[in-house]
Order: structure tokens, then C-alpha cells, then sequence
């Protein structure tokens, strides 16, 4: 396998980020919840809380750390793909939350995994 091309590192830290989420009891709804101009990495439930998660897999020393790419747009695009998901498949009772998992992977072995949850609110 090849650990250099993006997808195939964001494949990696997304499966950590799913591993560690069950881990942790969450149980995974979906991946790569798509609409046209935004995508959700995980959408993962604990009780009555809905976590949206955006992955951000680097290797090492990367030029960019993963809490950098999270940007005002990015936010906004995140923000808009859960409205989407909400107005198709949520519930009444359901709370939302929006978590960021910075995953550093170095030739496909995870080494470190930092997890915000709440790391933004819908105001982006």
C-alpha cells in the first residue's frame, strides 16, 4: 500500500478515528456523508449525541498542522453538509456536536491521535 498519496493517509487516520471512536462507545453511522460542496469524514452516536468529526491525517513535521487546515470555510462547508444530514436524517431529541481528530501517521503506523470534541459550534 501506499502511504503517500492524501487519500491513502486520510483513509488510514479515518479508520484510527472510527477504531478509536467505537473504542470509546460510539457506535459509526456514517462515512463520507457527501452533498454537493461538503463532505463529513464520521458521523458517530454515544446516547443522544451526534458527532460530526472532521479527520485531519499529516505525517510527521507536515508544513501544515491538521488544526491549521480547519478553516473558517471549512467550518462552514462541515456546518452546511450537517444541516443537510439533519434535515434527512435526524431526530427530535438528537444533540449535535462538531469534533475535529488531528491523526499523525508516519508510512502508515499511527502515532499519535488528538481528538477535540466541540471543537466548533454552527455560528462556524
Amino acid at each position: 500500500m501506499s502511504y503517500n498519496n492524501a487519500r491513502s493517509i486520510g483513509n488510514i487516520g479515518e479508520n484510527a478515528v472510527c477504531d478509536f471512536l467505537v473504542r470509546n462507545g460510539y457506535e459509526i453511522i456514517k462515512r463520507n456523508f457527501t452533498i454537493r460542496g461538503g463532505e463529513i469524514d464520521i458521523i458517530a452516536m454515544k446516547g443522544d449525541v451526534v458527532a460530526f468529526v472532521e479527520v485531519k491525517t499529516r505525517k510527521p513535521n507536515s508544513l501544515e498542522d491538521g488544526e491549521s487546515a480547519i478553516t473558517y470555510r471549512k467550518k462552514s462547508l462541515i456546518v452546511k453538509t450537517a444541516e443537510a444530514y439533519v434535515h434527512k436524517f435526524g431526530r427530535d431529541d438528537d444533540m449535535y456536536r462538531f469534533d475535529v481528530a488531528i491523526v499523525t501517521c508516519d508510512r502508515g503506523v499511527i502515532k499519535k491521535i488528538k481528538y477535540y470534541a466541540g471543537a466548533f459550534d454552527a455560528s462556524k
